[in-house]
């Protein structure tokens, strides 16, 4: 038994030797006397939400990459910069002055025509009616004879909107504007400026025209619809701003009765498919 006591002995110095560099090594490292799992799981959770932030996994490649195949998000974003500047740099409009309108500038040429030409301005008009016409007839027909309501359920919603718009906010008559009996609406009328139905529902009938590949008179109607545009300014009929939202909102309207037309079709597949379960 003598004989072992040395080796035990031996075995515990080593041993303890062992635990005090350890706890040595862990105090110079300065993490308290944690054992280096813990350290790790503190350390990740420090770091834990900006490891996982987008930015932070971004490289040179990537910056280069958004420039080279996404160049319009940074048009864009240049463009908000640089509007930011006119923006807060531009000396506002009086309210005793007229709305400062850049279609109107662009127009005055045709403006001072349709002034001095009144039979020219009529004969426009009267033009512009019978656009408007063959686009009601358009999305009439889609529904009526060709079973799709989906144009008739975009200028539905279109024209309901730019009611509750045009009414909220009621904007004056542009300075020199140039009426005419036969312009739609026909008879001299009062109508509200914001938004431009003429544009929003050509609009409607162009993107319908090329749901169903009706490429040519898609284009005809683009262009057709161009050329109101200008006659609208020119007459000072609508502000661009009425043009612009105009066309915006066919395309908005147009989008919104497909999402309904989707719904309407899941709900009734649903329900047959309700049915169907019952009976079986």
């Amino acid at each position: 038994m003598n004989g072992h006591q040395p080796l035990r002995s031996s075995c515990t110095l080593k041993t303890r030797s062992n635990k005090s560099s350890a706890a040595i090594s862990l105090r110079a490292s300065g993490d308290g006397g944690r054992p280096p799992a813990e350290m790790k799981q503190k350390k990740k959770t420090a770091n834990g939400f900006w490891s996982k932030a987008s930015f932070m996994n971004w490289s040179m490649d990537d910056a280069v990459g958004l420039f080279r195949f996404h160049p319009m998000p940074c048009v864009f974003a240049a463009s908000l910069l640089f509007f930011m500047g006119v923006e807060y740099t531009l000396r506002m409009v009086p309210s005793s002055s007229p709305p400062f309108d850049l279609g109107f500038v662009a127009t005055e040429w045709l403006h001072r025509i349709l002034a001095s030409s009144p039979d020219l301005n009529t004969l426009l008009a009267g033009l512009n009616t019978l656009f408007v016409g063959m686009q009601t007839t358009y999305i009439i027909w889609t529904w009526m004879v060709e079973g799709r309501p989906r144009a008739t359920i975009s200028a539905l919603f279109m024209f309901t909107c730019r009611g509750i718009l045009g009414y909220s906010t009621q904007l004056p008559v542009p300075q020199g504007f140039l009426g005419s009996g036969v312009d739609f609406p026909v008879g001299n009328v009062s109508f509200f400026l914001f938004f431009s139905g003429h544009v929003a529902g050509s609009v409607i009938a162009s993107l319908d025209m090329r749901r169903m590949k009706r490429w040519g008179m898609a284009w005809t109607f683009d262009v057709l619809n161009i050329l109101q545009g200008v006659r609208l300014l020119g007459t000072r009929g609508h502000y661009t701003i009425d043009l612009a939202v105009g066309i915006g909102a066919g395309v908005l309207f147009d989008s919104l009765a497909g999402k309904y037309e989707e719904g309407k079709r899941r709900a009734a597949a649903s329900t047959a498919n309700g049915n169907a379960d019952v009976f079986t």
